[in-house]
């Protein structure tokens, strides 16, 4: 049932598919009062295990395919996360059935309150232990459904939430349905039945709310898709095709704003032909555009960066460009954990242990807009960007009302990883209400605009992405609040239902 949830997400989309398999792994806890915690671990342990397997299955093709680790090792890594995201699920489901026990919590409090609250809980625990790893967590399933309107409120964890919330609602229907006796039955069944229409409705009302507003004048862009293949990227061999195909790109025509994937320039500055930045600075200048460039940079020796040089029409910005250093890194891929400096040693990774860009830093002006960059999964942290644009608010500051995505998903060749990758782009448009640019190496590239506008490149294939795009500004309550507001009420949630049970125990 675990890998069934998978076709909730992108590209299957099959929404209501999220929260039916929650809704079952619900009711397995509400139907077994008499079973332990070891159960209940045990029973969502495997429903994450199935969920997690089967959604990254493609971190298989980045470690052998392009990484050259023998293929029982690499499949052996990707069982083993996946044994590990799945503790999240059990955890929640073990901790629920543990508590229900301690507290003597009826069903609806449990289902609708304690749930919930720990399932939205441990998801959220999930996005920053061990420096997080929330890809497919359950709020990226509802970018198009009713709930998406919930995401400028409580991000993506409160779509979870909510998701939970009617999964919990489900499984207390489900439950009613099972049992005998009229008056009290057609209670059960109005009260879940009642939640879960409510939120729904709710969720479609929210999406109704215009929490920012248009900004300055739309800017033209270019977006570029290289479509280097992976073996190919850091070939010494293609490293001249690949400078001069970027180079023929972001010179054939002019651009407000013009953007390469992530480290399409594979090489330092030092290394690159002693004027080809120099080429397209003076482009910059002649053009009136401005250039993202996706290029490693160093700051001295093994001192490496994965960043975003910035050229505008300035002069001066030829000498001293724009600079986004990557804050979010990739373990394994870009910083090497304590002790497992063997494990990267067996693949073939260029550039595998790379220094932290500062947590908040100044986006790239560009006419009216200032553009905030991003580097490849970073976007999977709505809560930094959050935060990234919280603190410019508050300090009075340049306020992003653009943001830029710039990967390189090829690791993972051509799988659902590219799919799920916009999907979680699209719910960074939905928490901030500003456009997403996304300009990718073989896809997805695309044009993300508040509201659900979505232009895309066709996957593996080279070619330019070509729009106008309107700058957004303004406050979502997910930017000023970040993930305060939903882990709040998760715990107030989990108060209320230590509340019902001590109340329970005084009128007895």
């Amino acid at each position: 049932m675990g890998a069934a949830n998978v076709l909730a997400f992108a590209p299957f989309n099959a929404w209501p598919l999220q929260i039916l398999t929650l809704a079952w792994l619900f009711h397995g806890v509400l139907a077994a009062p008499q079973a332990g915690a070891r159960a209940h671990f045990l029973r969502g342990w495997l429903y994450g295990f199935g969920w997690a397997a089967a959604g990254v299955h493609w971190l298989y093709i980045s470690m052998h395919d392009y990484g050259g680790m023998p293929s029982w090792m690499a499949a052996l890594a990707v069982g083993l996360l996946a044994l590990y995201l799945g503790l999240y699920a059990g955890a929640a489901l073990a901790l629920a059935g543990w508590l229900r026990a301690r507290w003597s919590s009826s069903s609806p409090t449990l289902g609708l309150l304690m749930l919930p609250a720990l399932w939205a809980l441990t998801e959220w625990t999930r996005g920053w232990v061990f420096t997080g790893f929330p890809w497919l967590v359950s709020g990226y399933a509802h970018t198009h459904g009713p709930l998406a309107g919930f995401a400028p409120v409580g991000g993506v964890y409160g779509v979870g939430w909510v998701a939970a919330l009617v999964a919990g609602a489900l499984a207390l229907l489900w439950l009613a349905l099972r049992r005998k006796g009229a008056a009290a039955g057609a209670l059960r069944i109005a009260l879940p039945l009642g939640v879960a229409l409510a939120l729904c409705a709710a969720g479609l009302g929210l999406r109704q709310v215009r929490w920012t507003a248009p900004q300055g004048e739309p800017i033209s862009v270019r977006l570029l898709q290289g479509n280097i293949p992976q073996e190919m990227k850091f070939s010494n061999d293609a490293l001249v095709s690949t400078l001069g195909m970027y180079e023929q790109m972001i010179t054939a025509a002019p651009a407000d704003l013009i953007a390469t994937p992530e480290t399409a320039i594979p090489l330092l500055p030092q290394q690159l032909p002693p004027d080809y930045l120099a080429r397209l600075a003076r482009f910059a200048q002649n053009s009136g555009s401005h250039l993202a460039l996706g290029i490693p940079l160093s700051d001295g020796p093994q001192l490496y960066a994965n960043s975003v040089l910035g050229f505008s029409p300035e002069a001066a910005s030829a000498a001293l460009p724009y600079r986004y250093d990557k804050h979010h890194l990739v373990p394994f891929g870009e910083f090497i954990p304590p002790g497992f400096r063997w494990f990267v040693d067996m693949m073939n990774i260029p550039l595998g242990d790379m220094t932290r860009g500062a947590p908040v830093q100044q986006p790239f002006g560009v006419k009216d807009q200032w553009v905030l960059p991003n580097i490849c999964y970073e976007d999977l942290f709505g809560e930094e960007i959050a935060s990234q644009l919280r603190g410019a608010y508050r300090a009075g500051q340049p306020q992003a009302s653009v943001l830029l995505n710039l990967s390189n998903i090829a690791w993972f060749g051509n799988s659902i990883a590219l799919p799920q990758h916009l999907q979680i782009s699209q719910m960074r448009t939905l928490e901030t209400g500003r456009p997403m640019l996304r300009a990718t190496n073989t896809g997805a590239t695309a044009v993300i605009v508040p509201g659900g506008g979505l232009d895309e490149l066709a996957p593996y294939t080279r070619g330019i992405l070509a729009a106008r795009v309107q700058g957004y500004a303004g406050q979502t309550p997910y930017i000023l609040l970040g993930n305060k507001l939903v882990v709040g009420l998760a715990v107030l949630m989990l108060l209320l239902a230590w509340g019902r049970n001590k109340a329970a125990r005084i009128r007895h």
